[in-house]
């Protein structure tokens, strides 16, 4: 493996990548309570 230095792009679609996984997981999260709590 070459130890290439990721560039600005990718840098940038993997933390919107995360950014979107863990606002789907928050979302989910927050309608169960909700769905409990009603």
């Amino acid at each position: 493996m070459n130890k290439k230095k990721p560039s600005k792009l990718e840098k940038i679609t993997k933390i919107v990548i995360w950014i979107m996984l863990i606002s789907m997981l928050g979302s989910a999260v927050v309608s169960a309570i909700i769905a409990i709590m009603n």
